[in-house]
């Protein structure tokens, strides 16, 4: 099973066009670069189209954006979990807000996930629903109001009551998951102060995918990390 050494920085690259294609590998080595200066640990999700030629330009895990239940064969437009095996994937990412799944979908794809050694971050967007992923055994939840995915205001400091209430209820259900959060994180000041309420890493996207210069928000976050 893969392990990921926390705190953690995990970049989704989402569709964006700045992250497509050969500039997703640019990006890759840029994150990889900043994991290396700093000794934090950064893990990446590319598109699925990218996810082999990212995996082969770098040394980091590289996580799929989302990964469907079910066994090789009829499938078809599926993302199932041998694929991205082979692709080089060492996680996946489930249930993001913007690629919803049935609750009963994602302990599937978490048990095929465990099966074949695939990491898996689940994503929630509420105290709730961040306690039902947690009974599920994930390697880790990601606690991500929706209203502010993308906006640049980070839930660490808009809303810290979301991620001190849910770190304590997810505990109340299970003491080994790795808790995140994301939604608007940005710079170093919002991973600090996500730390100081009890995550254990972020998720986020724009600030870094969007970029024009990755590597300077990168080490803010990095930095903060290794304080």
């Amino acid at each position: 099973m893969t392990k990921i050494k926390t705190p953690v920085v995990i970049i989704n690259f989402k569709t964006y066009q700045q992250a497509t294609g050969e500039r997703a590998v640019e990006l890759a080595r840029t994150c990889e670069s900043v994991s290396k200066e700093f000794g934090v640990p950064i893990v990446i999700a590319p598109q699925i189209s990218d996810l082999y030629r990212v995996a082969q330009a770098v040394d980091l895990p590289v996580f799929s954006q989302h990964m469907d239940p079910g066994e090789q064969g009829r499938f078809t437009g599926h993302v199932l979990a041998e694929a991205l095996v082979e692709a080089g994937c060492s996680g996946t990412l489930l249930n993001h807000s913007e690629k919803r799944m049935q609750l009963a979908d994602v302990e599937l794809a978490i048990t095929k996930a465990r099966k074949l050694g695939l990491y898996t971050v689940v994503c929630t967007n509420n105290p709730a629903v961040s306690v039902a992923a947690a009974t599920m055994n994930p390697d880790s939840v990601a606690v991500e109001p929706p209203e502010l995915i993308g906006t640049g205001i980070s839930v660490s400091q808009a809303q810290p009551e979301v991620i001190s209430g849910t770190v304590q209820l997810i505990r109340n259900v299970n003491q080994d998951v790795v808790i995140l959060c994301g939604a608007g994180i940005s710079t170093g000041e919002d991973v600090s102060a996500a730390m100081k309420l009890g995550s254990q890493g972020v998720l986020l996207a724009s600030a870094v995918a969007k970029s024009d210069k990755p590597a300077i928000v990168l080490k803010s976050l990095a930095s903060s990390l290794r304080k």
